[in-house]
C-alpha cells in the first residue's frame, strides 16, 4: 500500500524508520569479526525491547505538523528572531574566527569569550562564568571536578543523566539519593550523613546538593527556597552544605573547573559563532520580545490545564487510569506553569495514544526506557510561544477522542479491539514482520 507524505506511515517519515530500525539483524548479515559481532549483539538487545535510538528526520518541521515536542520553547528559532540577532552580532566582528584555536588553557582562549562570560555573570550577580559546549558537559564538569575527597553528594532522585555521569567520576566519598522534591527526605539524608561522616560533622568536609530548576521528564519545579532553608538549618550556618548551579559562580569555582574538569584541558574551546549565539540569546532575555514569548507559554499552559480538567470525560479517564497528568493537581493556584507537561496512561496504551495524536499531526514525545525506568513510560508535551490556543484546545480534544475509543473497546461497544491509528500501524508492522510498540 502506498502512503502519502502526510501519513504517519510515509516511507520518508520518522515513525517508519524508527520502527524498522528495531528489526534484529539476521545472523548472516553480521560481520565475522568478533569486535563488530559483539557490538551488533549488544545493539540487538536494544532492538529486542524496541529501545534502540536512531537518527531520523524530524517530521514536526513539516508544514502540516503541530510541534509539541521540540526544545524551541520561546519560538526564537522558528520565528527567526535568534537568527537575526546572531547575524547582527556577527556583523560587528567581520574578522571573527570560525574555528577554535585550542582548549581554553592551551591557546584557545580569546577576548570575546571572556567578555561574554563576564557580561552574563554580572547580569546574574555572579563573580565569574564559564561557557561550555553543552549543558550535559557543564553538569559533568561540575560534578566530576568540584567534590573533593571526603565530600558527600546528595541528589534528587530525578536529576539528569549528565549529573549521574559527573558524580560517578567525582572524588566524593559517598553519594546519597533523596526522594524527588521531598523536603523531609532531603532533611533525613542530610542528618544521616552528618551522623555517619565525622569530617562532615566537624565541618572539615562539605555536602554538595544536586537538584534541577525544572525537571525535564516531569515538568515540575525544584522547591529550591525550602531546600536552602533546610540546608541552613541542618548546617547551623556553617556553610558546608552547598546547592550547586552550572556555569556561574565565584572565581574559585571557575578556577576549579578549569583545572579539575578534564574537558577544560582536553577539549577545544567553544568557537566564536557559538559564543556569539549565546550572547545574542542572552541579550534577548528581559526584552519585550522575550516577555511576550514567556507570557504566551503561560497562556498556553493554562489553556491546556483548563481544557483538560473541565472536560466531561476527565473524571472518568482518571478513575479508569486512562489518563494521569500529575501537574494538573492545583494548577490554578500556581503562579508559574512550566512549558513541560507529562501525560501518563496504562503502559500498554502509551503507543496507542502516541500514534493517535501522531495521526492527527500532533507531534509529542514518547519517553521510554532507558531514558526513564522501565514501566514508567509517558508522553511529554512541550508548549512553544508560537503554538496557538486553538492548537492546544484541539490537542486536548483529540486526547479525549482517544479516551472515547478506548472506553468503547473496553465496554464492548466497538467491533475492534484496538484503536484506529494503532491498528493501521500494527497492520503495516505485521506485513513487515515487525513487533513491539504496544502491538497486539
Amino acid at each position: 500500500m502506498d502512503y502519502s507524505e502526510s501519513s504517519i506511515l510515509s516511507p520518508k517519515g520518522s515513525l517508519v524508520k524508527q520502527i524498522a530500525s528495531q528489526r534484529p539483524q539476521p545472523q548472516s548479515t553480521k560481520s565475522p569479526l568478533t569486535f563488530y559481532r559483539n557490538i551488533e549483539e549488544a545493539l540487538d538487545v536494544r532492538r529486542a525491547t524496541q529501545s534502540l535510538f536512531s537518527i531520523v528526520q524530524n517530521n514536526w518541521q513539516s508544514n502540516y505538523a503541530v510541534d509539541f515536542c521540540s526544545n524551541d520553547y520561546l519560538s526564537w528559532n522558528s520565528t527567526g528572531l535568534i537568527r537575526s540577532r546572531l547575524l547582527a552580532e556577527l556583523s560587528r566582528y567581520p574578522e571573527f574566527s570560525v574555528a577554535a584555536g585550542g582548549s581554553r588553557v592551551m591557546e584557545g582562549n580569546y577576548p570575546y569569550i571572556e567578555e561574554t562570560e563576564q557580561e552574563i555573570a554580572s547580569c546574574h550577580g555572579a563573580e565569574a562564568g564559564l561557557i561550555v559546549s553543552s549543558a550535559f558537559e557543564g553538569n559533568v564538569m561540575v560534578w566530576s571536578a568540584l567534590p573533593r575527597p571526603g565530600d558527600v553528594i546528595i541528589y534528587d532522585a530525578l536529576v539528569h543523566a549528565s549529573t549521574h555521569e559527573g558524580m560517578e567520576r567525582s572524588l566524593a566519598i559517598q553519594r546519597t539519593e533523596f526522594r524527588h522534591n521531598d523536603i523531609e527526605s532531603f532533611r533525613e539524608a542530610l542528618l544521616s550523613i552528618q551522623d555517619s561522616q565525622p569530617l562532615i560533622k566537624q565541618r572539615k568536609r562539605s555536602i554538595l546538593v544536586a537538584v534541577e530548576s525544572v525537571y525535564s521528564m516531569e515538568g515540575d519545579v525544584c522547591p529550591l527556597a525550602e531546600l536552602v532553608e533546610v540546608a541552613n538549618e541542618v548546617s547551623q550556618g556553617s556553610g558546608n552544605i552547598h546547592l550547586l548551579g552550572i556555569v556561574l559562580g565565584s572565581e574559585t569555582i571557575k578556577c576549579a573547573l578549569i583545572n579539575f574538569a578534564r574537558s577544560s584541558i582536553y577539549s577545544a574551546s567553544p568557537p566564536f559563532p557559538f559564543v556569539a549565539a549565546i550572547r545574542a540569546g542572552h541579550r534577548l532575555l528581559g526584552t519585550p520580545e522575550a516577555r511576550k514569548s514567556q507570557d504566551s507559554v503561560q497562556h498556553l499552559a493554562r489553556t491546556f490545564f483548563g481544557s483538560l480538567t473541565s472536560h466531561t470525560l476527565w473524571p472518568t479517564a482518571q478513575k479508569k487510569n486512562l489518563l494521569s497528568v500529575p501537574l494538573s493537581d492545583g494548577w490554578e493556584e500556581r503562579p508559574f506553569l512550566t512549558h513541560i507537561v507529562t501525560i501518563w496512561t496504562r503502559q500498554k496504551y502509551i503507543y496507542w495514544l502516541y500514534l493517535h495524536l501522531l495521526s492527527h499531526s500532533f507531534y509529542v514525545l514518547p519517553v521510554k526506557h532507558p531514558i526513564v525506568p522501565a514501566g514508567e513510560s509517558r508522553l511529554r508535551i512541550t508548549f512553544h510561544a508560537e503554538n496557538t490556543a486553538d492548537q492546544v484546545s484541539s490537542l486536548v480534544e483529540h486526547i479525549f477522542g482517544w479516551v472515547e475509543e478506548i472506553l468503547a473497546i473496553e465496554e464492548g461497544r466497538s467491533d475492534t479491539k484496538i484503536t484506529r491509528a494503532a491498528g493501521e500501524v500494527y497492520g503495516w508492522m505485521r506485513q513487515e514482520g515487525l513487533k513491539g510498540f504496544g502491538m497486539v
